[in-house]
């Protein structure tokens, strides 16, 4: 028999529902953007599609698994795991993604002359199918048995419990934390954050080198290209840090419940912490609308044709014909 929602429980699912109603259109039109404008067609963007795809899932699969579970439904222990993994899965699929768009920003500043015969379309979708293979295979580790079921069947044994197994659905019930922690966070999160990290700022001295000493020159080419070289991984750059302060507290909350089992975490941190991981999806598109000058342009040319009416002839002739009808 299903438990009626609480209070707190309705407003966590308010929220995470508000997230959901920001992330999925967003992202969306993030696709879309790349997809109509032939500006934003090299590898970069294809990366940053890759990106956008991972936080679309999670605006419409990831957070309604994660309502299903803070309900926490009577399941059995595989199909609670079939819904804890996803998360799993697009959250290493996010940190692929912008490890492979760190790397994209290195060589086009490291070899600009060779670069476009390097990363040609093909390799790029190559990378992007590699990064969802590796996903997956992470995520979904814990359905090839690196998980509580061992741990959740001696406990009903030593209960003497000799009924059918099904347990409350929720995430750590069926998650090992040394999954999570020594696997997922020490191999899978950190040390790409940190190699990201060292991209970075290799980049920005790389740029910031190249700017000096083009000053004298009397050809502004180069300095115009590295110029919109450094906006653009500035941009890319905080996209990366974003990404770091929203999931960063959730994998040390996870550390502190491995290392510090009679540790009491507040419920609420916990809370918060997995609306930062969830928020996080919502954040790309109002970075790249504010900082990137060509989806800016992208998102407009969007809203004027399919959306403002009054700004575009076509959409104008469209209305017209469609009252007429």
């Amino acid at each position: 028999m299903a438990h009626p929602i609480s209070a707190f429980q309705a407003a966590y699912i308010s929220i995470e529902v508000l997230i959901a109603l920001v992330s999925v259109p967003g992202n969306i039109l993030v696709i879309w953007a790349v997809k109509m404008n032939q500006a934003l067609r090299d590898a970069t963007f294809c990366f940053i599609v890759s990106l956008a795809v991972a936080d679309v899932a999670v605006g419409a699969l990831v957070i309604p698994l994660a309502i299903i579970i803070n309900i926490g439904p009577q399941t059995e222990f595989y199909t609670c795991l079939m819904v804890a993994c996803p998360v799993l899965i697009l959250t290493e699929s996010s940190i692929l993604a912008l490890l492979a768009i760190a790397v994209d920003r290195y060589l086009r500043v490291k070899i600009p002359v060779r670069y476009k015969s390097m990363v040609t379309p093909q390799r790029a979708a190559v990378a992007i199918a590699c990064c969802w293979i590796v996903s997956f295979l992470v995520g979904l580790t814990p359905m090839f048995g690196w998980n509580n079921l061992n741990k959740m069947q001696r406990t009903q044994e030593l209960n003497g419990s000799h009924t059918e197994f099904v347990i409350t659905c929720q995430f750590e019930t069926v998650i090992s934390m040394e999954y999570m922690v020594y696997f997922n966070f020490f191999v899978w999160v950190l040390p790409p954050l940190l190699l990201m990290l060292l991209i970075y700022l290799e980049v920005f001295n790389l740029i910031r080198k190249q700017l000096n000493k083009k000053v004298s020159s009397s050809s502004n080419d180069p300095q115009k290209y590295y110029g919109k070289e450094l906006k653009i991984a500035k941009s890319l750059a905080l996209v990366l840090f974003l990404f770091a302060l929203s999931w960063l507290p959730l994998h040390v909350l996870n550390c502190i419940t491995l290392f510090c089992p009679s540790c009491q975490t507040p419920h609420i941190l916990t809370y918060i912490a997995i609306f930062l991981t969830h928020g996080n999806s919502a954040m790309n598109p109002i970075v790249y609308a504010f900082r990137i000058k060509k989806f800016r342009t992208a998102f407009l040319q969007i809203w004027n044709q399919y959306f403002c009416c009054k700004t575009n002839k076509n959409a104008t002739s469209t209305t017209t014909a469609e009252t007429g009808n």
